[in-house]
This record gives C-alpha cells, sequence and structure tokens, in this order.
C-alpha cells in the first residue's frame, strides 16, 4: 500500500522489452534507496512495481509485465521521461493522501490547464467505465500522486494543484493532451462490488433493499 505522496522525482534511463514487458532503469537523485532491499515495491508513476536489482547507489531496476504496460502510460516509457516514486508505507506511519494500491485502473487524459496563480488546475478525462468510482471531494491518485477531486464534469474531473505539490512532481509539467495514470478510490470499488454480489437464493443486496423499501 502507498499514501500517494511522492518521494522523488526519478528518470527513466534506459528501457529494454522483456516479452510482452519492459525492463525499466530508474535513476533517483533523493530516494534513500540504501533503505531498500531486492523485493520491495516502489510505485512508479502510481504503478506498482518490484525491485528487481540495483544499479549503483542511485538507480534500480523493475520489471513491468503485460497486464501493466497494457493498462497504464507506461507502455510510452522513454529513456529521460521523468516518474514519480513512492516507496511502500511503513506500517504505524502517517496516512497524509489516502490508501493507494499502486494499482492503476486506466489511463486518462488531460484536457484542460489552468494557472491561477494560488493553484495549479487540471481537467482530466477519465476512460468511460472508471466515472463512476469518483466523487466530487473525494480522493483520487493521478500519477501516483494523491489528489481531491473539486468538480465533476461528466467524464471529466477537477484536480487543483497547490504550489508544494507542484514543485516537488512533475504534474506542473503536464500538457494538454497528455495521458495519465488513475487510481481510484478502491472502497468504490468493493462497496459496488458488494452491492452488486448475488446473495444465496436471494439474489443481489442492491435488489434485497429495492424489495425491504430502501430503495426505489
Amino acid at each position: 500500500m502507498f499514501t500517494g505522496l511522492v518521494e522523488d522525482v526519478g528518470t527513466i534511463a534506459s528501457v529494454l522489452a522483456r516479452g510482452g514487458g519492459k525492463e525499466l532503469l530508474i535513476r533517483c537523485p533523493k530516494l534513500p534507496l540504501s533503505e531498500c532491499a531486492l523485493g520491495d515495491s516502489i510505485a512508479v508513476d502510481g504503478a506498482c512495481l518490484t525491485v528487481d536489482r540495483f544499479e549503483g547507489a542511485n538507480g534500480f531496476v523493475a520489471i513491468a509485465g503485460r497486464e501493466t504496460i497494457e493498462r497504464t502510460s507506461l507502455a510510452d516509457a522513454r529513456p529521460g521521461r521523468q516518474v514519480h516514486l513512492e516507496r511502500a508505507m511503513q506500517l504505524g506511519g502517517r496516512l497524509g493522501g489516502h490508501l493507494v494500491q499502486g494499482h492503476v485502473d486506466g489511463v486518462g487524459r488531460i484536457t484542460r490547464i489552468q494557472d491561477q496563480q494560488e493553484t495549479w488546475v487540471l481537467w482530466v478525462e477519465m476512460p468511460e467505465d472508471l466515472g463512476r468510482y469518483v466523487a466530487s471531494k473525494g480522493s483520487i491518485t493521478i500519477d501516483g500522486v494523491s489528489l481531491t477531486v473539486n468538480e465533476i464534469e461528466g467524464r471529466m474531473a477537477r484536480v487543483n494543484i497547490v504550489p508544494h505539490t507542484r514543485r516537488v512532481t512533475h504534474l506542473g509539467r503536464k500538457r494538454p493532451g497528455g495521458s495519465v495514470n488513475l487510481e481510484v478510490d478502491v472502497l468504490a470499488k468493493y462497496v459496488e462490488r458488494l452491492l452488486n454480489a448475488p446473495e444465496s437464493g436471494k439474489g443481489t443486496l442492491l435488489s434485497t433493499l429495492a424489495r425491504s423499501g430502501f430503495l426505489d
């Protein structure tokens, strides 16, 4: 699990094909790799990857498998691309963002950017199947960054990037048309699953609530 608070902005140094996936060498100037071990989880632009090996004092290699390549913007990984990095959270540590799994649900597209001085406003178009999990004032993860949804218009979500987040992430360098990894709040997915899961001989919980008069 992660918190969506970026620890470092790393740079992809090399990309090698690995079957249907990719081997990524990532250089990170600030991430304390001396505190990491082989097999540790590191979120790379919001996608949970496993440390396969270390390359010097400030580099690590991770394998992005076929599933990751098909579902995230790492399909477009190129040398020189900057990526957000976060180590897995420690149990008992502060949860400054929200609970993030590092399981990217889909790729969104930035449609509008507004510089309002005190905030950097991004409008992101979500895949059609993700919009129902996103609520105004709820949480969403964009490229591994925990953000609050300020407004929703159809499939569009507006988030405001405060100056600190703009300084320590690469979101301030995004442009309209750019793609971003999205992870919705896992609690919303579990609620939907529970409401629509069939109960033995009773139909779904949703239909049971309707029969009992709790739903119109």
